[in-house]
């Protein structure tokens, strides 16, 4: 072939083999939805968006945090707004519902009615509905499984919970309102049973039970099995029935949201970094519960940052709680006390450790006592003239 023969052929092979790199062998996948704003996507509901500033609205908030809501063909702007001014809302409280939670405008007004109707079954005060609502909009406005809700307040109420922490469950634990009542009744049952079994007494279970619920109510999320796979294990690690009584309460039920082999490893750390025995560690455990629910990472942190401050591994084992607090926390209170002269690694970690309440109590005290005067400012003075 010649030369002028091959240049001539070379650009249909060319354009062959661009049509089989860049002939797609199937439709492309493309999104379901766009949520731009160019205009070929779905265009935002002017109604919405107009009713929104009506209401002093930030809709440019809304537009970079939550632009689904201002593309829905149906909203409830003013009937959502109107619901609020009817419990006492004023117009700062429904702007600010609106901006933090602006899902709040595609639940259909029947359906907020009933959760007025639920919430005001455990707080029945308006004004103090309103602030709950200010401050957790999005619980309020999550208007699913009204039924269960429903059902759920009532068999609380029954165990009796008072509304006050009821309250406080909707707001900050609401998904366990969304269980069949059936499932917290069964978990509520088992925990009745195993404090019993542990040796707990009948006429304290109520009150044992209804502290739990309100330290930790997400304990009602938890399985069957993973209770007793908990159990059995603090069992074989050779705590008594007391004693797994007492890190229940310690640790709120947290214990039940671990699983075995997390607090297993916690446990074979905590071990080797006290150099101590099985009996040694279990009396540890029993003073700092946190010992077992704290992952491997964190005790390895703040057993580091500790020994930076120059405490040492006797004196962590002396006082276990310090491992309580982070590493920020040891930090700044360290700080305070060396501002008074106070030398932790000469002495106790017993003024370092406790709540923030606790140690600013305990730090009075030591600066106090580091200004008060070595004589009696009322005794005569013996002086010679």
């Amino acid at each position: 072939m010649s030369w002028k023969l091959l240049m001539r052929s070379q650009p249909c092979k060319l354009c062959s083999l661009r049509k089989v790199l860049t002939a797609p062998t199937h439709r492309p996948i493309l999104p379901r939805f766009t949520y731009t704003t160019d205009n070929q996507s779905k265009k935002e509901n002017k109604k919405t968006v107009d009713k929104l500033y009506k209401f002093s609205v930030d809709v440019r908030k809304i537009r970079r945090l939550k632009e689904w809501v201002l593309l829905e063909d149906v909203t409830y702007v003013e009937e959502i707004a109107n619901i609020l001014q009817q419990l006492g809302a004023d117009e700062t409280a429904v702007t600010n519902i609106l901006e933090r939670c602006p899902e709040a405008v595609v639940c259909s007004p029947a359906a907020v009615h009933t959760q007025r109707e639920l919430w005001q079954a455990v707080c029945k005060n308006e004004k103090e509905l309103v602030k709950l609502i200010e401050q957790f909009p999005e619980s309020f406005f999550t208007v699913k499984h009204q039924e269960n809700q429903k059902l759920n307040i009532q068999f609380f109420q029954e165990l009796g919970l008072k509304n006050v922490v009821i309250s406080r469950f909707l707001t900050t634990a609401s998904s366990i309102f969304h269980n069949p009542v059936e499932k917290n009744k069964e978990m509520i049952k088992i925990l009745q049973e195993n404090y019993l079994n542990l040796g707990g007494s009948e006429a304290n279970m109520k009150v044992w039970l209804l502290k739990l619920l309100s330290q930790n109510p997400f304990i009602l999320l938890n399985s069957p099995a993973s209770i007793k796979e908990t159990l059995e294990f603090l069992q074989e690690q050779g705590f008594t029935n007391f004693e797994i009584l007492q890190l229940l309460s310690k640790l709120k039920g947290f214990l039940f949201q671990l699983s075995p082999r997390s607090v297993q490893n916690s446990i074979s750390f905590s071990k080797n970094a006290f150099k101590c025995t099985d009996h040694d560690l279990k009396q540890l455990v029993l003073k700092c519960p946190a010992l077992l629910y704290y992952s491997v990472p964190i005790l390895e942190e703040r057993i580091q940052g500790l020994l930076k401050e120059g405490v040492s591994i006797v004196q962590i084992r002396e006082t276990p709680t310090v491992l309580e607090l982070t590493p920020q926390i040891v930090q700044y209170r360290i700080r305070k006390l060396n501002s008074l002269g106070y030398r932790i690694k000469d002495g106790h970690l017993a003024n370092l450790h406790g709540t923030k309440k606790e140690f600013e109590a305990n730090f009075g005290k030591i600066q106090a006592k580091k200004g008060r005067p070595l004589f009696n400012p009322v005794a005569p003075l013996h002086v010679e003239e």
